[in-house]
């Protein structure tokens, strides 16, 4: 209940008169049944205009630790992202990036629409950056087809590092699914689960218009100056297969 009237009541109309949505390719989103979609990371306000302009519940994953703190803050930070359509990531698994993948199998698991982000995080500055092979991964051992979606302009209306919004102009882009079942079997295979995230991205930068780097954001975000500097690669043509 809360995650509809958080978007249609209590933050929706905000959002909509700061970032004047545009929205193009809503109709690849299927009414029912599971689907990933796999979105370049420019803001926190990605999370928010991503689910304003689609008609189904979109679920994320989150820290666990966003769900465990105590006291008033606690329950209110528990609360807000319970209510915003994010799940804590089971890690009772050893390993995090297994706990992820297997937090995100259930959800699609239950039919849902699950987002993600295969940059892994933020980027530092505008450019679209290397995909992590989770998303792969989930997507080969699942069978689950992927939609590609761009965010263009949350960035201005939610500039990193800065606690104030502005009024802007946001476009959401949804690509056509993508669909690895060429690949069934081949989980694990770190050849193809490369192959298929960085055909993932090649769509990305397709529909964004960003310019692609081969590194990955965390590494500049770590302040390695190195890997900073070094210049973009051109991503490759892919092959649709």
């Amino acid at each position: 209940m809360w995650y509809w009237l958080f978007k249609y009541i209590f933050m929706g109309p905000l959002l909509t008169l700061l970032g004047r949505p545009k929205v193009e390719g809503l109709e690849y989103i299927p009414r029912s049944g599971p689907m990933i979609l796999a979105s370049n990371h420019l803001a926190v306000a990605d999370s928010f205009y991503k689910p304003l302009v689609v008609s189904r519940r979109i679920t994320f994953l989150a820290k666990s630790e966003y769900f465990t703190g105590t006291g008033i803050k606690g329950w209110f930070q528990r609360w807000f992202y319970t209510a915003a359509g994010q799940v804590p990531i089971d890690r009772s698994d050893a390993d995090s990036a297994q706990a992820a993948l297997t937090t995100a199998a259930r959800v699609l698991g239950e039919g849902k629409l699950l987002g993600m982000y295969p940059e892994g995080t933020r980027s530092p500055d505008g450019r679209l950056y290397k995909g992590k092979t989770g998303l792969a991964r989930l997507a080969l051992e699942t069978g689950v087809p992927v939609i590609p979606v761009a965010m263009i302009g949350t960035d201005s209306v939610n500039p990193p590092g800065s606690k104030m919004w502005r009024f802007g102009r946001v476009t959401v882009k949804f690509g056509k699914p993508m669909d690895f079942s060429r690949f069934e079997g081949l989980a694990g295979n770190r050849f193809i689960e490369r192959a298929v995230i960085d055909e993932v991205m090649y769509e990305l930068m397709r529909l964004s218009g960003q310019e692609y780097v081969d590194l990955y954001a965390a590494d500049v975000k770590d302040g390695n100056a190195e890997l900073a500097a070094k210049p973009s690669a051109r991503m490759p043509e892919v092959a649709a297969g």
